[in-house]
């Protein structure tokens, strides 16, 4: 999985949403994977509608929404590299959307290390989910589908998540957690984004079938 090309496009600009257009990405990967007890969840079930309409349409179907605290995230993210930077010696590299050669995936890496032999999943949270993350010395459960999607894609070999908060005292300011590849049953997660994606193949194929017989 990195037989990829990418597109040199800031994230949130129209060039970057045009590219996502239909494709299966790591901030989706969550609703991806999403389960109950039983039927189908909702939010599985919404994001396949999402891609066939986005696939049918041409246009994408997310409002690109951001409230303060979002754009105080976005704001703090070269302080949050330019600490990752200094503590680790890795030089994170910015790009824009990930897209793959031959399957409709995708991801927007917030940055990668020594061509894409690691990754960066970076967050300048509200203080009170970086405490969380201090205290819990670890990625919370939410934030692990994405990360996983975005090795999968690049193929890299390990994805630092950063959670970054200036507000707090020097010295707790950044933290950092890696998540190995090797520790990923990727195997599985491949089954599971395959077969979702056929999903969407089918019920594009079905629609367009309706279009057919009228």
């Amino acid at each position: 999985m990195s037989a990829f090309s990418i597109v040199a496009a800031d994230q949130r600009s129209d060039e970057w949403r045009l590219a996502r257009i239909g494709r299966l990405t790591g901030s989706r990967a969550c609703d991806m994977l999403a389960t109950i007890k039983n039927g189908e969840a909702a939010a599985r079930r919404d994001l396949r509608a999402q891609l066939v309409v986005e696939r049918l349409t041409g246009q994408p179907q997310e409002d690109g929404y951001i409230n303060a605290v979002m754009q105080r995230g976005i704001d703090k993210e070269p302080d949050a590299f330019a600490n990752y930077e200094a503590v680790s010696g890795n030089l994170v590299r910015r790009t824009g959307f990930i897209r793959h050669d031959s399957l409709m995936v995708g991801c927007s890496l917030d940055g990668d290390v020594g061509e894409f032999a690691g990754i960066i999943e970076c967050k300048c949270p509200k203080s009170a989910t970086h405490l969380g993350y201090l205290k819990a010395k670890g990625v919370a459960s939410s934030h692990l589908p994405q990360i996983w999607h975005n090795l999968w894609v690049t193929g890299a070999a390990w994805c630092d998540f950063i959670s970054f908060d200036d507000r707090f005292p020097e010295g707790l300011q950044l933290f950092v957690h890696r998540v190995p590849r090797v520790e990923i049953d990727m195997v599985a997660y491949e089954k599971n984004a395959l077969r979702f994606l056929q999903e969407v193949d089918d019920e594009l194929a079905a629609v367009r079938g309706l279009m057919a017989v009228a």
